[in-house]
């Protein structure tokens, strides 16, 4: 009996133990949760709906990581949209490097086109370098960008936005004409709110966005999501 509760004691405090470990980040680092409780977080990478077809390396979980600075600036745009009956709905935020490595292993294996149909019909495969679609280095890496969206605050349906996140395509540009009215509202919407508290936007991604004064300007972290 006293070997029982003994092992059990140990049980526990290993799973502690690991519970702690698996909390810690790095000094500057903050689960976005703790600042925005109520922020929608659909982590595309920890899923097998993106442009690979599957969960990408470094991604063990769906808490959505940032810099405490662009979480504090994120907590702004949440309570603004907030007052308009709308939220944020967050994709991505902190990104491994491994998970960047992962990407462009992926690229260059041109035989794997799963998902093609869906992120990128009209682009060739081998051409997703060269038109800067996946790179070596990503913003993400340094913990202060985020891929975001909106949310209808009733119904939690995602706005009409012109073209899927992710999507590989002058579509998916933020000035893109070819969109309907109320998708340009929609885009013009996000972009002001966003520029207002200092995320400054990717012109080729309109739920791209980048806190400006960074805290690691010129830092690419490879710690993982979990």
């Amino acid at each position: 009996m006293k070997n029982k509760i003994l092992i059990s004691i140990i049980a526990l405090g290993l799973l502690c133990f690991g519970f702690y470990q698996k909390q810690k980040l790095p000094e500057g680092f903050v689960y976005v949760k703790s600042v925005i409780p109520d922020l929608d977080v659909e982590l595309k990478y920890y899923t097998n709906h993106n442009f690979v077809g599957d969960t990408i390396d470094g991604y063990r979980s769906n808490h959505l990581i940032l810099t405490r600075a662009a979480a504090e600036q994120l907590k702004l745009v949440q309570g603004e949209l907030q007052e308009q009956n709308m939220c944020l709905k967050v994709y991505d935020g902190y990104r491994p490097q491994r998970a960047v490595n992962h990407f462009i292993r992926w690229a260059r294996d041109l035989n794997d086109t799963v998902n093609k149909s869906v992120f990128y019909p009209n682009v060739k495969k081998r051409n997703l370098f060269k038109e800067e679609y996946i790179a070596s280095r990503s913003g993400h890496s340094r913990g202060s960008t985020v891929d975001l969206t909106i949310i209808d605050g009733n119904t939690g349906r995602q706005l009409d936005m012109g073209s899927p996140f992710d999507f590989f395509g002058e579509q998916s540009w933020v000035d893109y004409p070819n969109i309907t009215e109320e998708q340009k509202k929609n885009r013009q919407i996000l972009q002001r709110v966003m520029l207002k508290h200092n995320f400054r936007n990717y012109p080729k991604e309109w739920w791209h966005f980048t806190l400006r004064w960074e805290p690691f300007p010129k830092t690419y972290f490879d710690f993982e999501v979990e």
